[in-house]
């Protein structure tokens, strides 16, 4: 055997190793990542007493009637509607106003005005929403919005705003403006240009946005918590709260809802999954 074969096959045996290790690396990674879920799944069907003395063990039955009850108990068309209207409207309102906004202040970026603009709206990734708290509750009691689904969502397309605009303000310099001077000179005006060129263009930015937003509402707590008091107005999470006392929680009926809050997530991402990939490489691309 030559030298130079000699040193291929040397090659492809390390090139080999190497994969293999990081194969096994991954799969170790993908374990222990899967462990918080396996921890979940398992001990919806089991008992308090069996949780707390058994943590990771098997349970000692399977029985399904422990979701139907967890169903039942937190009402749970009620609350998957309103949780989805949320979540529904604060991503249509953040999609629609960031996407106008981060567009006007690309094409307008020299004037002083827009970058004052533009600076006062990324001030509000500086501070968490909750510092403000109280302000926002005189803001939403004054509008008579209290109670209501329409002030969280308004709450929320207000804290998703200035890092939703950040993202379109990007993205819309990959767009040529040459296409907006055609459309200029066909006699189409800003808001037809934006909406029949501009707009289908920003598809990966949109896409992104609308992830990491339905994401942030489904998840978020704190907004129902302090803005909805009525229990027909509540989301999934506060049912799930419900079991939470001040000196014990309810672990049988805890992980049900904990599921039965997640899955509707989980059926959005494998429904979505090539466009969600789509659209994150998309936005990190343009």
């Amino acid at each position: 055997m030559t030298p130079t074969a000699t040193r291929l096959t040397s090659m492809r045996r390390t090139r080999r190793r190497t994969n293999t290790l990081v194969l096994i690396v991954l799969i170790a990674f993908s374990i222990v990542m899967l462990i918080p879920i396996y921890y979940l799944i398992v001990t919806t069907f089991k008992t308090t007493a069996e949780a707390a003395a058994n943590p990771m063990g098997l349970p000692s039955s399977f029985d399904l009637s422990i979701y139907v009850d967890a169903f039942i108990r937190m009402d749970y068309p009620r609350a998957f509607l309103n949780t989805f209207i949320i979540t529904a409207g604060s991503v249509i309102g953040v999609v629609l106003f960031a996407s106008m906004a981060g567009y006007a202040l690309n094409r307008k970026a020299n004037s002083r005005i827009a970058a004052i603009a533009f600076l006062v709206l990324l001030s509000g990734l500086m501070f968490p929403y909750q510092m403000s708290i109280l302000g926002l509750y005189e803001v939403i009691k004054s509008l008579g919005l209290m109670n209501s689904l329409l002030g969280v969502i308004l709450i929320n397309v207000a804290v998703n705003l200035p890092f939703a605009t950040l993202l379109f303000y990007a993205f819309t310099s990959t767009i040529p403006r040459e296409l907006e001077e055609a459309a200029s000179i066909d006699g189409a005006g800003v808001l037809r240009t934006f909406a029949t060129i501009v707009f289908p263009l920003l598809r990966p930015a949109v896409v992104t946005v609308a992830i990491l937003n339905t994401l942030s509402a489904w998840n978020d707590f704190m907004g129902p918590l302090y803005f909805l008091q009525s229990r027909e107005k509540q989301v999934i999470l506060q049912e799930v709260y419900r079991n939470i006392g001040q000196f014990s929680i309810d672990w049988a009926s805890l992980f049900p809802m904990m599921v039965l809050g997640v899955l509707p997530l989980v059926v959005f991402y494998v429904i979505l999954q090539r466009h969600v990939i789509g659209g994150v490489a998309g936005s990190i691309k343009g």
